[in-house]
């Protein structure tokens, strides 16, 4: 299995902020694409405002990596900007994945 570990983050943008945080999470692919310990990478949207970022890793260091990383840094530097209240970021266990 090449997945280990994971991270959910769910995001509620503020009111007239859904598009820009819509574009943040698209701007972010290429900060992510260079993260080597990042398995799987996906930004999500559940409705107009309520978003959330969900990404595997093969172990805790890449886990870690990315939670010291530059998206992790962006998210946080624009957060008080485009959230209603702070990224909320749950760590996981991965027990099984399908990826190509």
């Amino acid at each position: 299995m090449k997945t280990k570990t994971a991270l959910f983050v769910r995001l509620e943008a503020k009111p007239g902020k859904e598009a820009e945080v819509a574009q943040f999470l698209v701007s972010a692919v290429p900060l992510v694409q260079a993260e080597t310990g990042t398995t799987a990478w996906f930004a999500l949207r559940f409705g107009p405002a309520s978003f959330a970022i969900c990404d595997a890793f093969p172990d805790e260091a890449g886990r870690s990596a990315h939670l010291t990383g530059k998206v992790a840094a962006a998210l946080m530097a624009k957060a008080a900007d485009l959230f209603v209240t702070g990224p909320k970021i749950e760590k996981a266990d991965v027990l099984a994945d399908k990826l190509p």
